[in-house]
């Protein structure tokens, strides 16, 4: 895998350096040649990308590192020490916080029936799709075959094990939904207003924004 050597200046720009030597005040992205990216990506430093795809005007943060057969769309942020393994597929407009880790095996083992160690042939592939609009808290842990639907919103430190609806909030480990939102959106897709709709057995139907 080639490796390039770059600077980023104020989160502008992204521009080749010939490689040098380490140097603690340089800035490092390891970028493989076969990673697609999109127009007015910011980069972070320290990331790591290989084999995926990313897409206009996303921001990637500082020690990120995306696996092949990856994608990340439009308009996203993927905060630092964010792992997106191989298999996950984010939409446009996700937030990611900071320490998020996806997990593409659901039986990960370190060496095959026959004791040896196993290698890249040896593992299937498990997917995982996070919908347009989804955002995932801190410290969240997202397993493999799960789909995160739209506008959801995944809360710190939480573990999801199965599919989130639409418009679910998700807290715990295991993840569970305990709330719904309504998003009204005005012309620029931002939300303008949120209200907080409570399952059922609660003592209010509908609660004010936070």
């Amino acid at each position: 895998m080639k490796e390039i050597s770059l600077r980023i200046l104020n989160g502008t720009g992204l521009g080749k350096r010939k490689p040098r030597k380490n140097v603690a005040s340089d800035v490092y992205l390891c970028i493989a040649p076969d990673v697609k990216v999109g127009k007015s990506v910011k980069f972070s430093k320290f990331i790591n990308l290989y084999g995926c795809e990313v897409g206009d005007e996303t921001k990637i943060g500082a020690f990120v590192e995306i696996q092949k057969n990856a994608k990340v769309g439009k308009r996203c942020k993927i905060s630092s020490h964010t792992f997106i393994c191989e298999g996950v597929t984010i939409e446009d407009e996700v937030f990611v916080g900071h320490n998020v880790t996806f997990v593409n095996d659901s039986f990960p083992r370190a060496t095959s029936s026959t004791g040896t160690l196993q290698t890249e042939a040896d593992w299937k592939v498990e997917v995982t799709l996070v919908k347009r609009g989804a955002a995932i808290g801190s410290g969240a842990t997202i397993l493999s075959n799960v789909v995160i639907g739209e506008n959801a919103l995944i809360g710190a430190g939480s573990v999801v094990t199965s599919n989130v609806p639409a418009n679910a909030v998700v807290t715990g480990n295991p993840g569970r939904v305990v709330r719904y939102i309504d998003q009204g959106h005005d012309s620029g897709g931002q939300v303008d207003r949120l209200k907080v709709l409570r399952l059922k057995g609660s003592k209010s139907d509908l609660q004010p924004s936070v």
